[in-house]
């Protein structure tokens, strides 16, 4: 399917995964809005995306505010008439995240950026997509969405396994208003993530994980999908996979 003029809010688009998507989307055409916290991250991005041909611009924003998200949301409404795809990519994790040192603050900054963030954005877009019967949500989970990963600490863990039980349960209920959505479970990501990780892994191996541009290319296929098929979910990693193999600051 052509994504030529389709619209496409992007959260966490700053860098990373979502930075990822968004070059890839506006590569194929869409009209990107990127979202992000950091407004002098996104503009230098954004410019970026223009310079390359890319049709971008940026809406600013906290996933963990809820009035925020649906402020951004009729504003691109008002724009444009529609969001076709949502690309929820806001997340974050923090260094103290074993019950050994988790705080009910760190727990509540994950639980709010990862999960609630992730219903605020899909809850601001349901009803423009159920008018037009059409529309496409793409969560950015994890592998730990899947699994119980040790690495990545009990707060995390629940709320990427809950954006995964929140993804199947919106295609099973708005599939019948032609919305479909995707769980997207990448395992390890090299991502300025890392960078809050106890114990940050080599340059070696950061360069053997899965890069941004192979989950850019992955949301793009996604989105290219026709209107009849629907993604449930993608697992994917790096074929060297340290969470088999183990490592170093993997260990307990």
């Amino acid at each position: 399917m052509g994504l030529e003029g389709k619209i496409a809010w992007i959260t966490g688009a700053g860098t990373g995964i979502g930075l990822a998507g968004a070059q890839a989307l506006a590569q194929a055409g869409c009209v990107v809005v990127m979202s992000g916290r950091r407004p002098e991250v996104l503009e230098p991005e954004a410019a970026a995306i223009r310079a390359a041909g890319g049709k971008v611009e940026t809406a600013p924003l906290d996933v963990m505010d809820a009035q925020a998200v649906q402020a951004v949301a009729e504003g691109i409404q008002a724009r444009h008439g529609r969001v076709d795809i949502l690309v929820n990519s806001a997340g974050l994790n923090v260094p103290t995240r074993f019950w050994k040192n988790q705080t009910t603050p760190g727990w509540d900054q994950v639980i709010r950026v990862n999960l609630d963030g992730t219903y605020y954005c899909i809850a601001a877009v349901l009803p423009g997509m159920r008018a037009r019967r059409d529309g496409l949500v793409i969560n950015v989970s994890s592998w730990s969405g899947k699994f119980d990963t040790y690495l990545t600490g009990p707060a995390y863990n629940a709320a990427k396994h809950g954006v995964v039980a929140m993804t199947a349960h919106l295609n099973q209920e708005e599939c019948v208003n032609g919305i479909r959505a995707c769980a997207l479970c990448p395992a390890e990501v090299n991502t300025p993530i890392m960078e809050k990780r106890p114990v940050k892994p080599s340059a070696e191996d950061r360069a053997r994980m899965l890069q941004p541009e192979d989950l850019g290319r992955t949301i793009r296929f996604i989105a290219e999908m026709p209107a009849h098929v629907c993604i449930n979910e993608i697992l994917i990693s790096p074929t060297w996979n340290r969470i088999f193999l183990g490592a170093d600051d993997l260990k307990r």
